[in-house]
């Protein structure tokens, strides 16, 4: 049995009620979870599991393999026993801001500059993004903070969904999704839209796994801090939220 994924479809969900599936060592598999695990450039989430008798276990690491498995510190809970989960919420909600901040840095950079995003990391306090460019100036940082802040500013609606994958190939754009790249196994992608203006196209749309904010306006301010070179034409672009 796969564990099904709540954190995809209820973002801000902080507590869930779950069954152990199956234990290895110090890691546990659930039949639900709210625990994202790490991957698409955003960390694992923390948090705790506790049981009925008020044991509690600390999560402190989660991955995907074909389960997600959850590291507990100590033995953990034989397989059938009911818990509660609880997520650390501020981590989650600060991942959720940057991830949904990279999606706007992503589109800006495409924009202005037609370089495509090789590669990001987020963190709780400070995120960087990969791109195809060979060399940005602080002018074009500046321009390129400006223009995300705007996007800020109007508080556009963020949502996502599910297509088939024949469907997302034929309609996204390659420059921002490499839908080619995913395992042959994977027959439905999730969406991530950042919506445009008073019904205006979407300004980005995007395949993503990971979470986000339900709009734009709480990613707050956006201060692109510096660059560097990352190889012959390509740039990272460093970034904080404020």
């Amino acid at each position: 049995m796969t564990s099904e994924p709540l954190y995809l479809e209820e973002t801000t969900r902080r507590t869930f009620e779950a069954t152990v599936e199956s234990v290895a060592g110090d890691r546990a598999v659930l039949d639900r979870t709210c625990f994202y695990p790490t991957g698409g450039g955003q960390p694992h989430d923390i948090g705790r599991l506790r049981d009925d008798t008020g044991r509690e276990w600390r999560v402190a690491d989660v991955t995907k393999t074909d389960e997600i498995l959850h590291a507990l510190d100590g033995d953990p809970p034989d397989p059938g026993t009911a818990i509660v989960g609880e997520i650390d919420w501020e981590r989650r909600h600060a991942h959720m801001r940057y991830h949904t901040a990279q999606h706007l840095l992503s589109a800006v950079l495409l924009e202005i500059y037609d370089a495509e995003t090789t590669g990001n990391q987020l963190y709780d306090d400070h995120a960087h993004l990969d791109c195809a460019y060979e060399r940005f100036e602080r002018s074009d940082l500046d321009r390129i903070e400006a223009r995300v802040n705007e996007l800020v500013a109007d508080a556009r609606p963020v949502r996502w969904y599910s297509l088939d994958r024949e469907t997302a190939e034929a309609s996204l754009d390659p420059a921002r999704t490499r839908i080619h790249l995913l395992p042959d196994a994977i027959t439905e992608v999730r969406i991530v839209e950042i919506l445009g203006v008073d019904g205006e196209e979407p300004f980005d749309r995007t395949a993503c796994a990971g979470t986000h904010i339900a709009n734009t306006g709480e990613v707050g301010r956006v201060d692109v801090t510096g660059r560097r070179t990352q190889g012959a034409s390509e740039e990272r672009v460093e970034f904080v939220l404020r």
